[in-house]
């Protein structure tokens, strides 16, 4: 059984031209359209666009960070996908920020809070025709039969937490979103995380991903202990934070960064990118699947 899985940072739901002269205090203040010769800045919900590039991506699970908690609901609709929705940071009074946002998405950025979001898409006919064709009831996961959360850093500089399914195909997918800036933090919350993932995965094949906020050619210890202590292999590449480690899958297609014009969509004859992130995609097989009969896991 082959499928498709993505990360990506969705950098609070904004978009992020590469010209920065185009991030202006007018802009900010105002929400006034900024453009160059090519590319937009615009200071406005952007639910619509997230939702459309997602639906027509072609994948079967989705790990997103830094995803406003307004959009996860939106999202796996748009999708045809189930969701499981982890807060993190700076959720406290949840309704005054969402109300921020929504007046103003610049000027709040990351203060109207995140959450590691996982999408399973269950049937690829449950997707619309422009993402798949006319494919009959193609079944890939199944449905997501089991959901966990964990916070794996509570401090300083802001909470941190990671969210794990387990799909009817066995498979397990563990998203998170670790310490950004703090290497050393950073580290701590990816070998938490992928211990506690392995341990509830137990001998089932586990995809492993995220914004680690950690690159192998510079923090390259880490993805060695990754390898040895927990089986989890497949970073992105020596520069890349955003990554898909796998243990008991056979890997298709290695973990490779969308090109920046695939988060693009046209407005008005110019470029609107989405995130300051770039997708990163990569497929596997399950090599012996099975199906999970009990909602708390097992076989």
């Amino acid at each position: 059984m082959r499928f498709t899985a993505i990360s990506w940072n969705l950098f609070h739901g904004r978009d992020f031209p590469p010209d920065p002269a185009l991030f202006t205090w007018r802009s900010r203040l105002l929400r006034v359209t900024e453009r160059n010769a090519t590319h937009l800045q615009v200071n406005r919900g952007l639910l619509a666009e997230f939702s459309r590039l997602l639906s027509e991506a072609k994948w079967d699970v989705a790990l997103l960070q830094e995803c406003p908690p307004r959009f996860c609901e939106p999202l796996a609709r748009a999708c045809g996908a189930e969701p499981h929705r982890v807060l993190t940071s700076r959720n406290s009074f949840g309704a005054l920020r969402t109300l921020a946002a929504r007046l103003n998405p610049d000027l709040i950025a990351s203060g109207e809070g995140g959450a590691n979001l996982t999408l399973v898409r269950p049937f690829r006919s449950a997707v619309t025709s422009a993402a798949y064709g006319d494919i009959s009831n193609s079944g890939t996961l199944g449905q997501i039969v089991e959901r966990r959360s964990l916070a794996i850093h509570t401090g300083r500089p802001e909470r941190r937490a990671m969210a794990f399914v387990r799909t009817a195909s066995g498979l397990c997918v563990a998203n998170l979103h670790a310490t950004n800036d703090r290497p050393e933090l950073a580290a701590e919350d990816v070998l938490r995380a992928a211990e506690a993932a392995c341990q509830w995965a137990g001998d089932s094949p586990l995809l492993f991903g995220g914004d680690l906020n950690l690159r192998p050619g510079t923090d390259p210890e880490v993805f060695d202990e990754l390898r040895e202590r927990f089986r989890l292999a497949g970073a992105t590449g020596p520069h890349a934070i955003d990554h898909l480690l796998a243990r008991g899958l056979e890997m298709v297609e290695p973990p490779r960064q969308w090109p920046p014009q695939r988060r693009e969509l046209r407005e008005d004859g110019f470029a609107l990118r989405l995130s300051d992130h770039a997708p990163v995609e990569a497929a596997f097989a399950i090599v012996n699947p099975y199906i999970v009969h009990r909602e708390t896991g097992g076989t």
